[in-house]
């Protein structure tokens, strides 16, 4: 039981320190140059960020599809 309230404080707290200093935390990840292309590379399946940054490097709008 007391181990339990333990694992829940500590989880608690590193949530509350991520959100915190989640700049610091975000700008330590993305130093690293592997991490930082696995987030582009994630990023870019997002339809809705691929045709943010494509059409303003490319001025190019994607058709939108009627459902």
């Amino acid at each position: 039981m007391f181990q339990r309230l333990i694992s829940i404080l500590s989880f608690v707290f590193s949530m509350y320190f991520a959100y915190k200093y989640r700049y610091r935390v975000i700008n330590a990840v993305l130093g690293r140059r592997m991490l930082r292309k696995i987030a582009v590379m994630l990023a870019m399946q997002i339809p809705f960020i691929r045709d943010k940054v494509l059409g303003s490097v490319l001025q190019f709008n994607r058709p939108q599809q009627n459902m």
